[in-house]
């Protein structure tokens, strides 16, 4: 044996202890091929994101960004969470990408070019605020199953393409439409090409909204892969999962859309209030909608230290789903009293909007600085975690941030 076969047949030895298997035709491996089993992805490189994102899973990809990483008005892709259901779609053809439109509720199927898509169609861009319906999820006790996600499964970036409304009315909707669903090009954790990962939609009030996008660009740029490339929806103040990445299928359908996670638990919260714990059935279980108020002090981090005297100026951004935030107050004697903040308009409706305060502190020592927002309806942020839900869904409590004044 020859020392390249030598060295050859080694590697496959040491590639089998640890991938745990034989690597069967290891000896057609090409000179200097890394195995993917072994390789490393590095998502702060791979998706160009922050180094200060934290990953909760690798596979599926699911980041999260922390409070001081929002600062930013707009939303950058460095800093935008990623969460996946299943696989990123690799190779994608541009060329011979499709958009079909059918279901039980279509006059007649039809189905689009990319090219198709961007020149027959106006264009509008909107920023739109998505947040996973499970942001806060680590908050609850007892805990909830699935992605402990803090504070960070929010962003509002700004998204151009088409109105869905325009593209499901040039293909003709039938007076019995109830839903939309949409179909992707991500693929099952389990490899099974019949399984969906993801299959959700939105009821026809919200797929014909102004807003309610088909996406091909992201702040003025073709969007991330990560993000939906080279198509998106894009469905502004309720949770992400409506907001489907790598569309190529969109059904009307003349019932609720029964794809994969619009089912069972998946989404939902309790109709009525349940005790910590309780097992609730599927029936009494109703679909998440608009997105609850709430808000996020994204400058300083927490952890700040201030000398005596000296003011602390706060910013962050609040949201209200299909609402819009009327109120942002802050407090620093844990929700005794508080303070009103400036509060601008959204740039456009379900865009997030800014707030900002001077805050001054009494003496030396330890405090908390508390945001409450409300909205249009006078619903405010309840100051600690809402009602338990099985699902750990739809966290709006205050977020608070911890000052030390010396």
């Amino acid at each position: 044996m020859n020392r390249r076969n030598f060295i050859k047949t080694s590697s496959l030895t040491s590639f089998a202890t640890l991938i745990g298997a034989e690597v069967v035709f290891g000896s057609n491996l090409p000179e200097g091929y890394n195995l993917i089993a072994l390789q490393e992805g590095d998502p702060f490189s791979l998706f160009r994101k922050n180094k200060d994102m934290v990953v909760l899973n690798e596979k599926p990809w699911n980041i999260e960004a922390q409070a001081h990483l929002l600062d930013d008005k707009i939303t950058p892709n460095s800093n935008m969470f990623i969460r996946n259901n299943g696989l990123i779609p690799q190779n994608i053809d541009i060329k011979n990408w499709t958009l079909t439109i059918d279901g039980e509720s279509v006059e007649k199927s039809k189905t689009y070019s990319l090219q198709e898509l961007k020149t027959k169609f106006k264009a509008h861009t909107y920023q739109l605020t998505l947040e996973c319906g499970g942001n806060g999820r680590s908050e609850y006790d007892p805990p909830a199953k699935g992605n402990q996600w803090t504070i960070g499964a929010v962003h509002c970036a700004k998204w151009t393409g088409i109105r869905l409304k325009d593209v499901l009315e040039d293909v003709g909707i039938k007076s019995n439409a109830v839903y939309i669903g949409y179909h992707s090009a991500d693929s099952h954790l389990s490899g099974d090409p019949s399984k969906e990962p993801i299959s959700r939609g939105v009821p026809m009030s919200k797929a014909l909204q102004e807003e309610t996008l088909i996406a091909f660009e992201m702040n003025g740029k073709e969007i991330p892969l990560a993000h939906g490339y080279p198509l998106r929806l894009a469905c502004g103040g309720w949770p992400a999962s409506t907001s489907g990445k790598w569309i190529n299928r969109i059904s009307i359908r003349d019932k609720e859309h029964d794809g994969t996670k619009m089912t069972g638990t998946a989404y939902r919260v309790p109709k009525n209030p349940v005790a910590p714990g309780d097992v609730v059935k599927d029936e009494d279980m109703g679909i998440i909608e608009s997105m609850p108020v709430k808000s996020l002090i994204t400058y300083p981090r927490s952890g700040a230290v201030l000398k005596e005297g000296q003011k602390l100026s706060i910013r962050g951004h609040a949201w209200a789903g299909e609402l819009s935030v009327k109120q942002l107050e802050v407090s620093i004697d844990f929700g005794a009293t508080w303070n009103v903040c400036t509060l601008e308009k959204p740039l456009n409706r379900l865009a997030w909007q800014h707030f900002s305060a001077t805050v001054s502190f009494p003496k030396i020592g330890y405090y908390e600085v508390w945001a409450r927002a409300t909205d249009s309806k006078n619903v405010a942020q309840p100051m600690l975690v809402p009602g338990w839900n099985p699902k750990g869904y739809l966290n709006n409590a205050c977020h608070r941030i911890a000052v030390k004044i010396v």
